[in-house]
């Protein structure tokens, strides 16, 4: 019994680390402090829940710049989509990340009014090289994932994203597009389309990404000095008309790219 109480424990120790960075160490301090008898669970729960909103939301963004990295604010015009990205640590960037963010969305706004540039998993808080899984890249502070703009059945921009966790939903190829995804896949990276796994369920089927407002808002960061690259598919590329070299394909070791997009500072 101890055995597996060891392995469960050890379990959660390498999920909470994985999935927010400071959870496993959060979780250690726990128990140092909780004896897990049974009449003791519910405390151990209350105990580990409570330090770690303490720590997430009083402590962690006082702590991250000594690290380099700045907590990203939400605002009237730029938010995370879930709470999970802010609840888990993932909300993160380098202080020239998050001005750029703020001129971007502020900008952004002014020409499509009341549509918010929404953000997906950026940076954990502390550590350049700790990876944020599933991400290959997002370890140094200076990435970020953003949503597609979508547009509703009468054209107009809005702020609905078709999956719970804002990945997952594609857009795809049409017919006689040139198709990265699927000679990607032709080539046996399995990976390349997993994020489809990972929408935590499909809504607001009826909107479909725009193309207008996509191309307005990666024009914007492309026009950042700062920003050194874009991650899209290539069939999205020539659907939005983009042309800056910025604009790249990101390797068939990656996953696919036409459900968000990525940027990156230099």
């Amino acid at each position: 019994m101890r055995f597996l109480k060891a392995i469960f424990h050890l379990l959660m120790i390498i999920i909470l680390t994985l999935l927010t960075q400071v959870g496993g160490l959060i979780y250690i301090l726990t128990l140092t402090q909780v004896r897990t008898k049974r009449k003791r669970r519910i405390k151990s729960i209350g105990a580990f829940s409570g330090l770690y909103l303490i720590a997430t939301f009083l402590v962690i963004p006082y702590i991250a710049p000594i690290f380099g990295r700045e907590k990203i604010k939400d605002s009237e015009v730029l938010e995370a989509h879930s709470w999970f990205y802010k609840l888990a640590n993932r909300n993160y960037v380098k202080p020239e990340l998050n001005l750029a963010l703020k001129e971007i969305s502020r900008d952004f706004n002014k020409q499509h009014d009341g549509v918010k540039l929404i953000y997906l998993d950026a940076n954990f808080p502390f550590f350049d090289s700790f990876p944020l899984l599933p991400h290959l890249s997002h370890n140094d502070g200076k990435k970020i994932d953003i949503t597609f703009i979508y547009e509703t059945t009468n054209g107009a921009p809005t702020n609905s994203k078709p999956s719970v966790s804002g990945y997952g939903v594609y857009a795809k190829p049409n017919t006689g597009d040139f198709d990265q995804p699927n000679i990607c896949l032709d080539k046996g990276y399995w990976q390349y389309d997993f994020p489809k796994y990972l929408t935590f369920g499909n809504i607001n089927k009826d909107i479909q990404i725009s193309k207008n407002a996509t191309r307005d808002i990666i024009e914007r960061i492309v026009n950042q000095n700062n920003v050194g690259k874009v991650f899209i598919e290539p069939h999205l590329k020539t659907r939005l008309n983009l042309k800056n070299p910025k604009i790249r394909f990101h390797g068939c070791k990656a996953v696919r790219h036409d459900d968000h997009i990525h940027f990156q500072l230099k």
